[in-house]
């Protein structure tokens, strides 16, 4: 066997493949991506820990647990009860999430610098809080995940091809042109659904508006 299929065959090519798959299925809203995920992330817990990227490899424990919850939302969470919705945050809303993904980068950073061996301690830190809100509103479905991942993946490209890590490095590549393919897609759905519910208010509003007239002019 060649050392180029040798390396597929790794832990670490599997991985990429499964995280692959993931962001894809993700992509097109597809339930199935989060089985992917806990696959994925469950292999990255032992590749991170085996080069001393401590807070990503417990990071990876994070997804294993999202992935079960991405399911569920994506399956049966909403109001009806049959999948979450493309949804949107205010402004404000992402000010107070970067100022909190800061703060933890800032804390954790400080511990892992003072009592572990922890290589790259704050910018670990800063991808892994990153990482653990933006995961929370991928299986909330909010819009702009996208954009959050589009600087964390820019960053961990940097942090895995300083650990040799080449086959994530490259998926993380892969990641930063299959997020922006994401964001546009999922951005186009999310204003056709927007114009769908439009319509639909403005429809319930003149049929509330109409039955009110009628039934004011039969009591007359």
């Amino acid at each position: 066997m060649s050392q180029f299929m040798q390396t597929i065959f790794t832990l670490e090519g599997l991985a990429v493949v499964l995280a692959l798959a993931y962001l894809l299925l993700a992509t097109f809203e597809n339930a199935w991506c989060w089985l992917c995920a806990l696959l994925s992330s469950a292999l990255y817990v032992l590749i991170f820990w085996d080069v001393n990227l401590f807070m990503e490899s417990g990071l990876n424990v994070f997804y294993m647990v999202m992935a079960y919850l991405g399911w569920q939302q994506w399956q049966r969470g909403g109001s009806q009860h049959n999948g979450v919705s493309i949804v949107t945050l205010l402004w404000w809303q992402h000010g107070l999430l970067v100022a909190l993904i800061v703060v933890l980068a800032l804390v954790n950073g400080w511990l892992l610098h003072t009592y572990t061996a922890a290589d790259w301690p704050f910018v670990d830190s800063f991808t892994t809080w990153g990482s653990v809100i933006t995961t929370f509103l991928v299986v909330r479905k909010v819009l702009e995940n996208w954009l959050y991942w589009l600087l964390l993946d820019s960053i961990a490209l940097y942090l895995y091809l300083d650990k040799e890590l080449y086959l994530t490095a490259l998926l993380f590549g892969l990641y930063l042109v299959i997020v922006i393919f994401g964001y546009l897609r999922w951005r186009k759905v999310w204003l056709r659904q927007s114009i769908r519910y439009s319509i639909t208010g403005t429809a319930n509003c003149l049929a509330n508006s109409t039955n009110a007239t009628i039934s004011s002019s039969s009591r007359k």
